[in-house]
């Protein structure tokens, strides 16, 4: 490929600064004789409450500077609502704008992606990585890391009412769970979250922030990657714009792709990789037929129980129980619920005085789609998560309703507890609850699976991330996720980049 007097060379160009890209970006660069670039849409920075470290305020961030602020197709499965998704959009992606939970998911959330086909993504593989990415001092050696980036320090002292909450599930019939990052995790337990000194901890601020002085490691802000440069089967390089002009940049060795499960996918479209047809009715020239670009998109839907309060609770910081059960117990633990001292209106509407049991399904089984809107690189995707449209899916999120209002009507809370607000006492049978669930249910906001590992044809990245048919590129972020694990999403994204900068670095094979 012809090279231009603008073009920029490194050895590994990243492209997306989110949590994988400032794990790859920090990893990569540690060896002072590669030239690695990170290229990220967002700017460094965002506004001040950004550093807050109440897992609250990270609602002041959607829709804000640092958000992408993208919307969903209408939903069938929740009475044709189109749902707000925030993703991050600055150096940290997701990480500087979530709610700071720090919780891998259970052994058998990795164990099932080798089952899946991901030959070697099984919790014994990953645990190292995941490892890597943390420092739990006071935390079981066997399976917390110790010396990482990603500091966990003891959560603040719980408040009254955020202690009852955690006695409710108790009192339900659940086990207290000493480490709701152990293997085998289960029951209720206190939430780690990435806050450190009473600040947010994002992925950059943790391994990309300290390295920025590194000679070899170039970060470029602002700079919106419109499609990689694919020549002759390989990936040399990409192409962006920054302040209204375009740029490209070119690796020697390889481009590694970590935009996210909505950005991966929609660059690689851009780039002529995915499903020839839909390239084509775009006018998109094909470089490589991958039909499983943008398929296999899926969340965690989201909901909860509402209820007023008989008194005041005190606000401010403080621990949050989480819990995670099952449906029946011939699963494995598939709803991930949490706590919070306020009564949440639907969809994240706003709050009032009072309290509310969350509930996410951790293991749906409806699955979306990411596809292009139009070959314009400036148009937003059109993303259809395909909320509920499995019945298996609604069944489920009903058990789990009925879970949390059990948790809310045990004694530990009877000084509390005042009205149901939601779903409200008038909602009682299965049809009722699952109405009241598809006015309701949202976004937990950890969208996965878009770009999985395997080797069938609807795979896109082989076990070593490598994208099928197309030398010389990578895929590490969310997106490779065969299946969602059952927790929230950033800290199993620490340990897939920790994992891909291992591969990268690694001598190359045969294989």
């Amino acid at each position: 490929m012809k090279r231009t007097a603008v073009e920029q060379i490194f050895d590994y160009v990243i492209v997306g600064g989110g949590t994988a890209g400032a794990v790859l970006a920090a990893r990569l660069s540690e060896d002072s004789e590669v030239r690695v670039a990170l290229l990220e849409a967002g700017a460094r920075g965002g506004p001040a409450i950004m550093s807050d470290g109440n897992p609250e305020a990270a609602v002041g961030l959607w829709g804000s500077s640092v958000d992408w602020n993208y919307t969903t197709t209408p939903q069938p499965g929740t009475d044709n609502a189109v749902h707000t998704w925030p993703r991050g959009r600055v150096l940290g992606g997701s990480s500087s704008i979530n709610g700071m939970t720090h919780l891998r998911g259970r052994a058998s959330s990795y164990d099932a992606w080798e089952k899946q086909g991901a030959a070697g993504w099984n919790y014994e593989e990953m645990l190292p990585f995941l490892m890597r990415s943390e420092q739990a001092r006071g935390r079981d050696p066997r399976f917390r890391g110790q010396a990482g980036p990603m500091i966990i320090e003891e959560p603040p002292a719980a408040t009254p009412l955020a202690r009852d909450l955690h006695d409710a599930a108790v009192d339900a019939g659940f086990p207290r769970c000493e480490d709701g990052n152990a293997p085998e995790a289960e029951g209720v337990f206190w939430c780690e979250r990435n806050v450190a000194g009473g600040r947010r901890q994002s992925a950059a601020d943790a391994y990309l922030f300290p390295v920025l002085s590194r000679p070899n490691l170039t970060v470029v802000t602002d700079a919106q990657v419109h499609r990689l440069l694919i020549d002759n089967g390989r990936c040399r390089g990409a192409e962006y714009v920054r302040n209204g002009k375009s740029r490209t940049v070119h690796a020697e060795r390889e481009v590694v792709l970590s935009a996210g499960a909505v950005g991966s996918p929609q660059i690689l479209l851009l780039s002529g990789i995915g499903p020839a047809d839909q390239l084509r009715q775009l006018g998109i020239p094909v470089r490589a037929d991958l039909p499983g670009v943008g398929a296999n998109l899926h969340d965690h839907p989201l909901a909860w129980v509402s209820y007023g309060v008989k008194k005041s609770p005190v606000l401010g910081p403080s621990r949050q129980a989480m819990l995670l059960a099952r449906t029946d117990p011939g699963r494995d633990p598939d709803i991930l619920m949490s706590f919070t001292p306020v009564a949440l209106e639907p969809r994240w509407a706003g709050a009032q005085e009072g309290f509310s049991i969350l509930f996410g399904l951790g293991t749906p089984t409806s699955r979306g789609s990411v596809r292009l809107r139009s070959a314009d690189p400036t148009s937003y995707p059109l993303i259809d998560p395909a909320y509920l449209t499995e019945s298996d899916d609604v069944a489920r999120m009903v058990a789990a309703l009925r879970t949390a209002r059990r948790i809310a009507r045990a004694d530990a809370l009877s000084a509390w507890r005042a009205d149901e607000i939601l779903p409200g006492r008038d909602v009682v049978t299965d049809d009722e609850c699952g109405a009241f669930l598809r006015r309701t249910v949202g976004t937990y906001f950890h969208p996965v699976g878009t770009c999985r590992i395997g080797t069938d044809e609807e795979a896109v990245v082989d076990t070593a991330l490598r994208v099928h048919g197309v030398e010389g590129l990578r895929i590490a972020d969310a997106s490779v996720m065969p299946s969602v694990v059952s927790a929230n999403t950033n800290a199993a994204v620490l340990g897939i980049a920790e994992r891909a900068a291992h591969l990268v670095s690694a001598p190359p094979t045969n294989t």
